[in-house]
């Protein structure tokens, strides 16, 4: 379906500036669909990126057929929930990125967003999940992480009254994370969205009923641990997602990302995990039926 909602907001990359914008070509066709299940259609690399439509059918053309568009910011939040109901192939998720929540508290403006995240979150039956949020300790200092989690603590509680998936963004805040979990009890569908922790992490996490989802930083060449972290992931629990326009996998790495992409991570984890790679992509997208639910 077209005529979905206007993309205007621009990407701040994490890879620095003086990229190579050039749109990297499409891989082959994965043997067999799954979901991207965290990307960010509203937020284009440039005024010459992917229309949000050319986005989805790029996706679709290598495999790619559906997509959960996350909104981390009130704007993005109101924009994930307007394009779910627009397009058959996305759903979304509603929230406030941990990065977002200090800001929101300074101006004294945090209550009423969260309130308004929650009005998001019951807005439609495609709204699947809360999220992102969880702990940043990378961008955000000392002086904003009480506001992280506090708001980290009502998305929590915002995901269980509502019976949503709750999407969690964890940066250099392992401990911090696990030990907000534990105290305020998980739902029961979560996801450590872009894993970024060890093996033994990732057995922490799964212990507690994670799903952990694995990003193009898997195919990155000093990400070893990563690897491990998916070799120890049960097929059950493991996702695939982008990040877009952010970590674009190897060999693209610095160049935008966008969903059509996500063939060379799929390849990649299942050389690593010695998986046939159908038989991976079938597991991955009954995996994230599972965690976000149907029918889209």
């Amino acid at each position: 379906m077209t005529g979905g909602p206007t993309r205007a907001r621009s990407a701040t990359t994490e890879d620095g500036g003086g990229r190579n914008r050039e749109r990297p070509p499409a891989p082959e066709p994965l043997p067999h669909p799954v979901v991207d299940n965290h990307c960010h259609l509203d937020i284009a690399d440039g005024d010459d990126w992917f229309s949000t439509d050319d986005a989805i059918a790029a996706a679709g053309a290598v495999g790619v057929t559906r997509i959960v568009q996350i909104g981390c910011d009130l704007p993005g939040a109101r924009w994930a929930v307007e394009a779910a109901a627009s397009y058959d192939a996305l759903v979304a998720g509603v929230a406030l990125h941990p990065n977002e929540a200090p800001r929101q508290a300074a101006a004294g403006t945090l209550d009423d967003a969260l309130e308004e995240i929650e009005a998001l979150a019951r807005a439609h039956d495609k709204v699947r999940a809360v999220g992102e949020t969880g702990l940043d300790h990378f961008r955000t200092g000392e002086d904003g992480r009480a506001a992280q989690v506090e708001s980290f603590r009502r998305h929590i509680d915002l995901a269980k009254r509502l019976d949503k998936t709750l999407v969690i963004h964890d940066r250099d805040a392992h401990d911090e994370v696990l030990a907000v979990l534990d105290e305020e009890g998980p739902p029961e569908r979560w996801v450590m969205h872009c894993f970024s922790g060890d093996a033994a992490f990732a057995r922490a996490c799964l212990d507690r009923g994670a799903y952990l989802s694995f990003a193009g930083t898997v195919t990155f060449k000093n990400a070893q641990p990563l690897r491990d972290a998916l070799v120890v992931t049960p097929r059950d629990r493991v996702l695939v997602e982008t990040d877009a326009p952010f970590l674009t996998p190897t060999p693209y790495r610095g160049r935008p990302n966008a969903s059509y992409l996500v063939p060379f991570t799929m390849r990649l984890m299942a050389e690593v995990r010695g998986d046939d790679l159908g038989d991976l992509c079938e597991c991955v997208e009954g995996n994230t039926e599972a965690v976000f639910g149907g029918p889209w």
